[in-house]
């Protein structure tokens, strides 16, 4: 069953771990779908960050636009995915890479990759995506 604009919108603003698809450009290839955190609030804009010269960031720059799933299997196998057209892509700031890190890891954690991983990434850039379309279910319980 479909959710509602606000349960979407809720779920989605949950930190799930996303598919990011974006079409490759080429003819004789799949879009590009890789695991990525993502940030939402509900009404806003879904961004993304990465790094600047990455696969992925010319691919959006190039589509002007990308898909995101995010799913969980408990207690319910539940859905959203959007998609929508790129509004901006930036250079990522400290706090951009804090609030992320921290969406996603535990305090001890996300200290450590905020001083031993990140430093280790090339440039990075935030994308911000205007959802545009939907596509959700909640499949009920899992018996």
């Amino acid at each position: 069953m479909p959710l509602t604009t606000e349960e979407r919108a809720e779920f989605l603003a949950e930190p799930h771990i996303g598919a990011l698809s974006v079409d490759s450009g080429e003819p004789d290839r799949a879009p590009l779908t890789v695991p990525i955190w993502y940030a939402y609030e509900p009404g806003g804009d879904l961004w993304i960050t990465t790094e600047r010269d990455s696969r992925k960031a010319r691919l959006i720059a190039a589509a002007g636009r990308f898909s995101l799933m995010v799913d969980r299997v408990t207690p319910t196998v539940r859905y959203v995915s959007v998609e929508g057209e790129v509004v901006s892509t930036e250079p990522t700031t400290d706090e951009e890479t804090r609030a992320m890190v921290e969406r996603y890891l535990p305090p001890e954690a996300a200290q450590a990759y905020l001083k031993e991983v990140q430093p280790t990434f090339g440039p990075g850039v935030t994308i911000r995506m205007r959802p545009r379309r939907w596509l959700s279910s909640d499949m009920g319980p899992v018996e």
